[in-house]
């Protein structure tokens, strides 16, 4: 498993912005594939966004396609989500998971983060 820390995360008016940020201090996480999912209060875990280990492949659920662009930093060896146009409903935790293939569900992950809020306020 591959320890994960994500930041970036607060408190933002709707219509604004944030950058997340999810990293490694193993200098794996070039070689895995990447994903963003989200979980609100009383909600399951649901998928956000993955990159693939190449970075050319990415995946995009349906409630953020268009808003939210997800991006790899093999420099800083960082997966970067950066969100706009954001609602309330986008309110949650967002967790970042890395995992050997592409994929939607969270089965397919073994490393976890800890987790960073995300607040939107109308």
């Amino acid at each position: 498993q591959v320890q994960l820390v994500e930041s970036g995360g607060g408190l933002v008016q709707a219509g604004g912005s944030l950058r997340l940020s999810c990293t490694s201090s193993q200098r794996v996480l070039g070689n895995l594939a990447v994903a963003w999912f989200r979980q609100a209060p009383g909600k399951e875990r649901e998928f956000v966004a993955v990159i693939s280990g190449s970075g050319h492949g990415t995946r995009y659920g349906d409630v953020v396609k268009g808003r939210f662009t997800l991006s790899r930093d093999r420099a800083k060896n960082t997966v970067d989500l950066q969100l706009a146009a954001l609602e309330p409903e986008d309110t949650a935790t967002y967790y970042c998971a890395a995992g050997a293939a592409l994929s939607v569900t969270t089965s397919s992950f073994n490393s976890w983060g800890q987790g960073t809020q995300v607040t939107v306020s109308s």
